[in-house]
This record gives structure tokens, sequence and C-alpha cells, in this order.
């Protein structure tokens, strides 16, 4: 009879993704088959109030099952998840990783330490993504920035590498579980090393990387700092073909007023520099970027400039949020955007993101690609454009598709015999 798995819901980033699996894991290894775990994200308040509306859910459905709350909104907020009466347990951010925490199984109905007071982020090796085409692997956490918008810092503290030697460990441990592709994944990533022994940086983790795992296909990269890319990442963007040709650039506007109000280490002629780099050493390379609509004291003409960015340099794949105020922030304290203009704003960088991607599709729909096959049949191309495939095939299989049309907003290909 096969063991029942706890429950985990994940809210948030990629990171998230890949702490859920750790604690899965953990949990499963403690014979907690019947809790439900929530993976809580600080980022919006949107994202706050759909974890509190899960939490009940799953407590009317599951009267007998202990639910667990942990990561950013736990970590920053933890009484008013313990003041629920459907939760059990608050688990903060630093504990939820560790084993014995949850083999203890601790009796205080808060575990949650003083973030900022961690200094190591610990390898976690992980067998396996159950359900996922790719593997999310953490090397970095927290953040020593302080964007005027951001309350992550205070969910995940200061920035901390994992060593290269752990990394190399963890992805080989996944390729030979079958991966087929890895997403490095952390909060800051582009900061990695700082904190290690020699200072070593992203890009040259990454040449160890490819190096002593030369059986591994595809690697991917989570958000960048446009103006945090080292020299060695330029070199592997121009010369390594295993990095797949999609760099998500954390843009967050377009105009250099509102850039130096939100505390961001770029200007918006950074953000152009580094695509139009990009493009030069990669001429198929393609872009995604995170941007928050109605920052305060965005003006229309000030938000135009964001939407002439995107034109600009041609992204993508958008990642769009109408600012939410979190508490503690500086920008919750200065002069505020109307809700409904700050909805609308997003309504627009939305509606400018399908038309950047439908022209995107539509160049690329009589084309050959190498594919990762999705759950539903579908796949991911080396620019993780959307494919429709033509029949099923075992998901995190690299296939090669041939495509010839676009419909509901994916490319439709056929697998090649």
């Amino acid at each position: 009879m096969t063991a029942k798995t706890p429950q985990v819901q994940t809210f948030g980033c990629r990171l998230n993704v890949y702490e859920s699996e750790v604690m899965k894991s953990h949990a499963r290894e403690a014979g907690m088959e019947d809790a439900i775990i929530f993976n809580t994200c600080a980022v919006t308040a949107e994202a706050e109030r759909q974890a509190r509306q899960a939490i009940r859910r799953a407590r009317r459905d599951n009267p007998d099952a202990k639910i667990i709350v942990t990561g950013c909104s736990a970590q920053i907020k933890p009484e008013s998840y313990a003041e629920m009466p459907e939760v059990d347990q608050v688990i903060g951010n630093d504990a939820k990783l560790k084993a014995e925490t949850w083999t203890g199984r601790l009796s205080e109905k808060v575990v949650v330490n003083d973030i900022m007071s961690v200094r190591e982020t610990a390898s976690h090796l992980l067998e396996g993504f159950e359900g996922h085409a790719r593997a999310f692997v953490q090397v970095q956490n927290g953040c020593d920035h302080r964007c005027t918008f951001c309350i992550i810092p205070y969910g995940r503290g200061n920035s901390r590498s994992v060593p290269v030697d752990d990394i190399v460990a963890q992805i080989k441990a996944l390729v030979a579980q079958g991966y087929n592709e890895v997403v490095l994944s952390g909060v800051d990533v582009t900061s990695y090393g700082k904190d290690l022994a020699g200072e070593p940086t992203l890009g040259y983790m990454m040449s160890v990387l490819f190096r002593e795992v030369p059986e591994l296909p595809r690697l991917r990269l989570s958000s960048l700092d446009p103006v945090e890319i080292d020299e060695d990442l330029w070199s592997l963007i121009a010369n390594e073909p295993r990095l797949m040709p999609h760099l998500h650039l954390s843009v967050q506007a377009g105009d250099d007023m509102i850039l130096k109000r939100m505390k961001r280490r770029h200007l918006r002629q950074d953000v152009i520099d580094v695509c139009n780099r990009a493009r030069a050493l990669r001429s198929d390379m393609v872009f995604g970027a995170d941007i928050i609509a109605g920052f305060p004291t965005e003006t229309e003409e000030m938000f135009l400039n964001t939407m002439k960015l995107v034109e600009e340099c041609d992204l993508t794949f958008l990642h769009v949020f109408p600012y939410s105020p979190r508490p503690q922030t500086p920008a919750a304290k200065m002069p505020q955007v109307e809700l409904a203009v700050r909805k609308e704003r997003a309504a627009r960088l939305r509606e400018l993101a399908e038309s950047q991607m439908a022209r995107f599709l539509a160049a690329r729909k009589d084309g050959f690609y190498r594919v990762v096959v999705e759950q539903g049949g579908i796949g991911r191309s080396e620019h993780f454009a959307e494919i429709s495939l033509d029949r099923d095939y075992p998901v995190g299989s690299l296939v090669d598709v041939a495509t010839h049309d676009v419909r509901d907003g994916r490319l439709v290909g056929k697998i090649a015999a």
C-alpha cells in the first residue's frame, strides 16, 4: 500500500515551489501524511487574501487535518495566522526547511525566529519534483537591497548563497533522476556568491556547473537584476547553448524618476543596454519582465514611459502587478495612485503583453524546436513558448517539434517521428 503524501499549497515565486518540495519530503518522512501545508507569499495583499481563503476552505473540507502555515507572509505576520481558528501551527521561513522542525513535532503554535539573524542557506538535496516537467534549484535566498515597495527581505532575510559544490551535487542528482531542464532560483540570484569565500559570481558558479555536469541538457535562470549580470554570465549567454535563450529581468518600471523612488539599482537605459547586448550575443534571445503598474506618484506620462520601454526592448513574457502597498515599506507612506487607476494601468500593460506575445508567436509559427513536455499535452520551447503537441509524451521528455500554426495563445506543433 502506498503511503499518503502530505498536501502542500504553494503561493508566489519559483523559490516557493522548490521549498514546498523540501517541506513535503520532510513531512512525509516524519509521517505527517494528513498535514496540509500552506506556503504563503507576501508580495501583494491579493496573494495573502488568496492564502487565507484557501486555508478556510481546506479546514471546511478536511476537519481532522493538521493545517500548517508557513512562507513569507507567515514569517512577517505570524500572529495574524495564529489567530485564525483553522490554523494549527505557524512555521517561519528558516524553520520550515529544517528536518528537525517536522520530525521533532514542535509543540509551540508559532515557530518563527528572527530571519535577519540567519547567515546560511543550507542545500536541500531532492530526488525529484512530483508532477513538474522541470526542476527548480535554490542557489540563493534573501536580499540585501531595500527597494521601497518590497517586503520580501523581512520575510527572507539578508542574501545567502548555496556553495557551488552543493549546487553541482543537487543538479547531478536531479539529472540522474531524468530531469532534462533545471531552473536556478533565488530571491536575488544576481547577488549570488558575495557571502561565500572568494566571492564567486553567478556566472562563475554556472560555468563550474556546466563543466561538472556535462549531461545536463538545459538550464534556465529566474529573475535577474539588469545591472548585476557579471562578465562570466555574459560569456555563457554568448557561448553556452545549454543556457536557454530566455532571460527574465526585474524591470519594475520604465521611468527614471519612478525607478529612483523605487530605489532600484538601474535606470531605463540600463534595461535597453542589457537587451541590446544580449541580442547582439545571441540573436534569438527573448525577454520576460516583472512590472509594477501605478507605483506611488506615477503620472500618466511616467506610465507611458513604461509602456514604451516594453515596446522598445520587445519584452515578451510580462508579469504585471498593480502596486500593492505593503506595511513597513517606505512606498506605503508615499502619495498613492488611486486603486482604480492602478488596476486600469495594469490592464493596459496586460493588453500590451498579449499583443507582444501574439507578435512573438506569429514570428515562430513555422519553426523547429527542442521542447520539454509538460502536463496536458503542452511543451515549452527553448524560448519558453508554449506549444500544443499533437500526441501525448511522457512529462519531462525532450522532443523535437515542428510548429505550423498559432491557436489560443500557443504555437501548434507536431512531434517529429
